[in-house]
């Protein structure tokens, strides 16, 4: 459990970013080639190192000497499958936290068979999706649309999935959205930064996968980490917007990352919208 108190939320979320542009963690990436580089260069962005190492006769080895690992399941193949196993369980060996984000979780046969590997197999630290997605991890109902979520689910609660899912997975458990959940299953802190646009850029979720592993690689912490990931995402979504949102998505896309890489401690305290959930 956190020891994140509610009115310690903001400075700790905003300390976290000077701890990752101090210490450079290596952030592997086991992830999708739709957004593979939009992932690394947020990384980047943020003021960490990206390797994307994805064949099973290295990613061992390149776990062993990173700071977090990510499981992204957006363009699943059965090679990736073996080398998410393989580095999720070196990781776990050495100590280093594992993000998994089940992309389309509930959408085939395979992303079901590899997301219950996954979470059987590797323990996980952090796992973040969308509301259809971790509905369908817990068991509930979940009419999930492809890798995004589904306007038939908007009626499930988020804070009771991410709260069961969290105690069921022994993790912390963020669900992103127009509010965004994250929880420990003890504590559960609602997020409310974040602009419309940013579901009209491929990737979105994606990056905030790679932003809240760079957290997690400087922080022992993870549900102040899951905080700090998601809340750059929101708070970036609305300085990209206002910077160029009038100029159609591809000028907000630009403006995102430009946005990430601007971030400091500063400015997370005077925007981050966190409270109790």
């Amino acid at each position: 459990m956190s020891d994140l108190k509610l009115g310690d939320i903001k400075k700790k979320t905003s300390a976290l970013f000077e701890n990752v542009r101090e210490q450079v963690p290596l952030i592997h990436q086991i992830t999708n080639y739709v957004t593979v580089g939009d992932c690394a260069n947020v990384t980047l962005a943020i003021g960490a190192s990206p390797v994307m190492a994805d064949d099973l006769a290295e990613t061992e080895d390149i776990a062993a000497i990173s700071s977090a690992l990510v499981l992204n399941m957006g363009t699943l193949n059965e090679r990736t499958i073996a080398s998410m196993l393989a580095s999720g369980k070196r990781a776990n060996a050495l100590g280093i936290p594992v993000i998994f984000d089940p992309v389309g979780a509930g959408a085939s046969g395979l992303r079901n068979k590899t997301a219950k590997k996954i979470l059987e197999q590797v323990d996980i630290s952090i796992l973040r999706g969308n509301l259809s997605e971790i509905s369908f991890l817990a068991g509930q109902k979940a009419s999930t649309r492809g890798v995004d979520v589904s306007a038939a689910d908007a009626e499930n609660d988020g804070t009771a999935i991410a709260q069961n899912t969290a105690r069921q997975y022994r993790c912390v458990t963020a669900i992103t959205g127009a509010v965004d959940i994250v929880s420990d299953g003890e504590r559960t802190i609602a997020i409310k930064n974040g602009h419309p646009m940013l579901s009209k850029v491929t990737g979105t979720g994606c990056m905030t996968t790679a932003l809240t592993a760079a957290f997690a690689a400087v922080s022992e912490d993870y549900l102040a980490a899951a905080v700090s990931g998601i809340t750059a995402m929101g708070v970036a979504g609305e300085i990209a917007f206002e910077k160029a949102g009038d100029r159609g998505t591809g000028s907000f896309r630009i403006a995102l990352m430009d946005a990430v890489s601007m971030l400091n401690s500063e400015l997370i305290e005077a925007r981050a919208k966190v409270e109790e959930a």
